[in-house]
């Protein structure tokens, strides 16, 4: 003979961030959650298919892959012999790179009508830059501490500077950016 229980109403509730809500409402989250990634899946596919069409119009060729981490698609195109034949894709401080991700994200938002945060990365190229931050600030860093003073670093993109704030927070720093359009930049200091 076996036995079937039935959850308790306590057993039913489901937590939701830092807030537990009811049964009828934890369906209603689930819900929710696997739209969310149905969306960053559908925006992937959105975006790597008008890339691959660009690789196609300039006849070169890549392999896309598609990664989902959190709420953030993230699109890499690798040269398929593992050569330098996309590297004028990616220019020469990766603004070439810069305008393909936002013409993909403009292909996102007209097909589903939703802005994405989608990054793209072509042959690493934000891999090795997010290294080349990370000694940046790592330098930043040791020379706020050393001399107590802000240290001015040189001016780069929203993206860039997130990622800098980030090291630094890490690092138990203040930083802040400043200036306006193209020379905007990331100032630390040891406050």
């Amino acid at each position: 003979m076996t036995e079937t229980t039935n959850p308790t109403e306590a057993e039913q509730i489901v937590e939701k961030g830092n807030e537990t809500v009811a049964p009828e409402e934890a369906r209603v989250v689930e819900s929710q959650q696997h739209d969310d990634a149905e969306d960053s899946a559908d925006e992937g596919d959105i975006a790597a298919d008008y890339l691959e069409e660009l690789l196609d119009i300039v006849d070169l060729d890549g392999d896309l892959e598609i990664e989902i981490r959190g709420e953030r698609t993230f699109i890499s195109i690798q040269a398929e012999d593992g050569g330098e034949e996309l590297q004028h894709l990616v220019g020469a401080e990766g603004e070439v790179l810069d305008a393909l991700q936002e013409l993909a994200r403009l292909a996102v938002l007209t097909a589903t009508g939703n802005r994405t945060r989608l990054v793209l990365d072509i042959n690493g190229h934000r891999a090795k830059r997010n290294e080349e931050l990370k000694e940046l600030a790592d330098s930043a860093i040791a020379e706020a501490k050393e001399q107590g003073e802000e240290v001015h670093l040189e001016p780069m993109s929203a993206f860039e500077r997130k990622i800098v704030h980030d090291f630094v927070a890490d690092a138990g720093l203040v930083s802040e950016s400043e200036g306006e359009g193209k020379r905007r930049h990331v100032v630390v200091s040891a406050r």
